[in-house]
């Protein structure tokens, strides 16, 4: 159950926002074989003053920002990494300018339906 934040600077259209979730989305549920109706993202757009682009980076600027669960390979990270370069890729966001970045958070710092992650069966298996 990853909780995503995308956050960018550029001013997009609600179907151009909708693709890059859905593409995220997407990538998520492959790398981490995710139950499909797991889609828990949030979509920011900051003013430029407020989100400066870096250099050698263009106004497509992306940082998407993961929180997990821990127990995740590295080769499942891999994946995940791959297929959201891939998939903004084809909505037209370089490599150049996507960071990703994954917070693994213990399960007894998730609270879900009242009660820590590490007390509840969460349904899927978080090691792949």
């Amino acid at each position: 159950m990853p909780v995503v934040r995308i956050e960018v600077t550029r001013k997009r259209s609600a179907e151009d926002i909708t693709a890059m979730i859905d593409a995220v989305y997407h990538a998520q549920i492959e790398a981490f074989k995710l139950p499909a109706d797991d889609k828990q993202i949030r979509y920011i757009e900051h003013a430029r003053e407020c989100f400066p682009v870096p250099p050698g980076k263009t106004e497509n600027y992306t940082i998407v920002e993961f929180s997990i669960f821990p127990g995740r390979s590295l080769d499942a990270k891999r994946k995940l990494y791959d297929g959201v370069v891939s998939r903004l890729g084809a909505l037209g966001i370089e490599p150049r300018d996507i960071i990703i970045l994954l917070n693994e958070l213990p399960l007894e710092n998730w609270g879900i339906r009242g009660k820590p992650a590490s007390e509840i069966d969460i349904g899927f298996n978080l090691n792949v």
